[in-house]
């Protein structure tokens, strides 16, 4: 099991390169079926920006201590713990889970040194809205052809009745648009870090 008892341990996780967005997903749905955690204590966090290039460190493509630019990147994040709270990155190589001082230490780091344009932006959504709410048919992992850019997972595409595809409502930096609410970097740690009482308050707002 991970390191908090509440996931498997990050090598037995159902996990697939490149869609970070459903490994979450899995993620929150074993939580919810296998009633390890209460389901308000979770809370899904894209990070991205307007541009769509946000760096990360420790992440296992990464080389070196060089950073990984992606897009997006998606991450489970708890909260309302006595504790710090607790980020699980499957892509990071990092604890699972690892608490969010040293992975804001040493993944996300601050945006101080770095150019404007991959300054980070976080949009929070509580686990069960995610779960109840994305849908992505994977179209945009499809080259023009009709070819996989990445293998995608084994198990059928995420859908709800209302939505095939949402994936760029939760991708969107914008806070008029989609689930939870979007946050700046620093933000987003002042909110989150080390005081329990704030982060378990403001999951419903």
């Amino acid at each position: 099991m991970s390191g908090d008892g509440i996931l498997p341990s990050s090598q037995n996780c159902v996990y697939t390169s490149c869609y970070c967005e459903e490994n979450v997903w899995k993620l929150c749905e074993f939580v919810k079926t296998q009633r390890t955690a209460p389901l308000e204590q979770l809370l899904v966090v894209f990070i991205s920006n307007e541009n769509r290039m946000v760096p990360l460190w420790k992440q296992k493509s990464g080389r070196g201590d060089q950073p990984v630019i992606w897009d997006y990147h998606v991450v489970l994040m708890r909260v309302g713990l006595e504790q710090d709270s607790l980020v699980y990155d499957l892509d990071s190589l990092l604890p699972f889970p690892c608490s969010l001082k040293l992975y804001a230490a040493q993944a996300l780091r601050s945006d101080r040194n770095i150019s404007p344009e991959y300054h980070r932006k976080l949009r929070v959504v509580p686990a069960d809205s995610f779960l109840l709410n994305f849908a992505s048919d994977r179209s945009h992992m499809k080259n023009s052809d009709g070819s996989w850019r990445m293998p995608p997972p084994s198990y059928p595409p995420l859908q709800t009745a209302e939505s095939q595809m949402n994936l760029d409502d939760f991708i969107s930096m914008d806070p008029g648009a989609g689930c939870g609410m979007v946050l700046r970097l620093q933000q987003f740690l002042d909110r989150y870090s080390s005081n329990s009482s704030s982060a378990s308050s403001s999951i419903s707002s």
